[in-house]
């Protein structure tokens, strides 16, 4: 009797490690899937970036620094490895086209021509993915976190190792302010 009890204990234990475990597991694939889109539409955005600039140099050959500015913070986004760098590369690259789009007003041709509404529009969509994910990135990292945090789960993740992840934040304050492209 007093065995089977014993058996009974070891398996429900063992079941009970096992759940935390698969647990922890999906929750941290969960939030590493939602980075990876982020990393999806980063990338999209930083292969439109080029086609961006050139529709706009056509027509303003005089704006070499502000080319040059987002050239740079694409370069920035290329390089950057971690989460972090990655979120003050992105603001960077958001902070350029800022400005390029405030070139662009100075040149009504441009904003009439196609490929330029083309363009902004993709470019615009991408922006709301990219919000989006980021959203849905730090919402998975929120739920790791806290199974990582509350009982009896501290216990068992520091058993078995699992860290908290870091949520993607606005690395800078211009960064929170809205948007003003005006067209």
């Amino acid at each position: 009797m007093i065995l089977w009890a014993v058996i009974i204990l070891i398996v429900v234990i063992a079941a009970i490690l096992i759940l935390a475990y698969n647990g922890f597991v999906g929750k941290k694939l969960r939030a590493d899937n939602a980075w990876s889109q982020i990393d999806v539409q980063l990338k999209k955005r930083f292969d439109l970036v080029p086609n961006l600039v050139e529709t706009v140099k056509g027509y303003a050959k005089h704006e070499r620094e502000v080319f040059e500015n987002v050239t740079k913070a694409r370069a920035q986004m290329m390089g950057a490895g971690t989460l972090a760098d990655k979120a003050k590369a992105s603001d960077a690259l958001s902070g350029a086209l800022k400005s390029l789009f405030a070139v662009a007003e100075n040149y009504p041709q441009l904003r009439a021509s196609e490929n330029f509404k083309l363009l902004q529009e993709e470019l615009d969509g991408i922006e709301s993915k990219i919000a989006y994910a980021r959203q849905f990135y730090n919402d998975s990292v929120m739920d790791y976190n806290t199974s990582l945090q509350v009982f009896p789960g501290n216990v068992f993740a520091s058993m078995f190792g699992f860290k908290s992840k870091e949520f993607f934040e606005v690395a800078s304050p211009a960064e929170r302010e809205a948007v003003k492209v005006k067209f």
